[in-house]
């Protein structure tokens, strides 16, 4: 168990506890979520990236998590993903780490390939793979997929190419390559998307992964490409940066990867200097009977806190957290080591800063002092407004 969870009855352990993570310390617990915003051009991230994360650090978050980024102009999920595969990439993304550095927040990047679930449409144009009116429309042509094995994503998806040995050497490259430019960036975290059926937990999950070398077949070998990037990109950073990785914590229900399969990963990836675990679940295609429910507040947590029990790593809990006084709980209770926070993040920026006011012992030191004392004179007359 993580030394944190040990001390927890002596110190209690609180939304606004600062954690140490190697060099790095985030001032609070709560986490933005790498939410897509499929809006960039070649990869080229701009003013709305800027803006939409910057507001989350004026917000008072802890760690502001950039968008999954691929490592390969082929690993785009849509036409509008962020890129970093190239060094040109870089600068605009400067500017995004440092505006979140100016106001206290630390900087994260997460770093993706799409695998099966590439060459897809932007969510506002269905969804859905790209056909023959994105091309005539808006000029958005399909690629080459690749993945684990050649099973497309779902019913009426690009059958994708198996990738081979070679293909998996040049992958742990780009890998590599693309942690570079993220530390040239001023990103203080990295994150490794292995889940939600992109190509990392392509290989992971048995649903996708029906290879018959070495990274096919038993859990060892689905674990091997994941844990060469894990290596890679861990060689490449500095010593100071923490490295998280996403993973889907279950297939579904009773189907595919398992609750016991990620306590194993969660291990290896710590001996590989991974240090927290962020716990999502799913990304396959899978019958209704086994989706696992994903409408109560809080549904993913208890793979958190399974993980963080049975592995001694530490875990990001994610999915419908809401309320101040949920996130709290769910760290007094030793589930979790941070609470992410996504939807309901872009509902209201101001959600950490306004979970200080609604917690006991908060105050107005969350708020940035060019709004602080504007929000602390109003309140010497008014109560201050509503947490979320």
């Amino acid at each position: 168990m993580p030394a944190e969870a040990a001390a927890a009855g002596a110190a209690q352990i609180g939304l606004f506890t600062p954690m140490a993570l190697r060099g790095v310390t985030l001032k609070n617990r709560i986490v933005v979520s790498p939410m897509s915003m499929y809006s960039s051009h070649e990869g080229f991230a701009d003013d709305l990236h800027l803006v939409h994360l910057g507001r989350f650090a004026l917000g008072g978050a802890g760690l502001v998590m950039m968008e999954a980024t691929a490592v390969q102009r082929d690993g785009r999920i849509t036409h509008g993903c962020n890129g970093i595969w190239q060094d040109t990439h870089v600068p605009n993304l400067r500017r995004i780490a440092d505006f979140l550095h100016r106001f206290g927040s630390v900087a994260g990047i997460q770093l993706g390939h799409s695998g099966p679930k590439g060459a897809a449409q932007r969510p506002w144009h269905g969804n859905g793979p790209l056909g023959p009116a994105d091309a005539g429309r808006r000029n958005e042509l399909p690629w080459q997929l690749a993945s684990s094995s050649a099973l497309p994503f779902d019913d009426g998806w690009t059958t994708p190419r198996g990738l081979t040995g070679s293909d998996l050497d040049r992958l742990v490259l780009d890998y590599r390559s693309a942690a570079r430019r993220a530390r040239e960036a001023g990103f203080d975290v990295i994150e490794l998307h292995c889940a939600h059926g992109y190509l990392l937990h392509a290989f992971l999950s048995p649903l996708f992964n029906q290879r018959d070398d070495a990274y096919g077949g038993s859990l060892d070998n689905r674990m091997r490409l994941p844990l060469r990037v894990a290596e890679a990109v861990r060689a490449e950073m500095a010593d100071a940066q923490p490295l998280f990785v996403r993973i889907s914590a279950v297939d579904g229900v009773g189907v595919g990867w398992s609750i016991e399969d990620s306590v194993v990963f969660a291990k290896a990836l710590a001996a590989r200097g991974v240090d927290a675990i962020a716990c999502s679940t799913g990304g396959a295609k899978l019958p209704r009977g086994q989706v696992l429910p994903s409408r109560d507040p809080g549904f993913q947590v208890p793979f958190a806190a399974r993980i963080r029990r049975a592995s001694g790593v530490p875990t990001i809990a994610v999915g419908l957290i809401l309320a101040p006084q949920q996130a709290e709980a769910v760290l007094h209770a030793g589930d979790a080591d941070l609470v992410a926070l996504g939807r309901e993040m872009l509902f209201n920026p101001n959600w950490s800063a306004q979970a200080a006011l609604a917690l006991p012992g908060g105050g107005w030191s969350a708020w940035p002092e060019q709004y602080a004392w504007w929000l602390e004179r109003r309140a010497r007359h008014l109560p201050p407004r509503g947490a979320p």
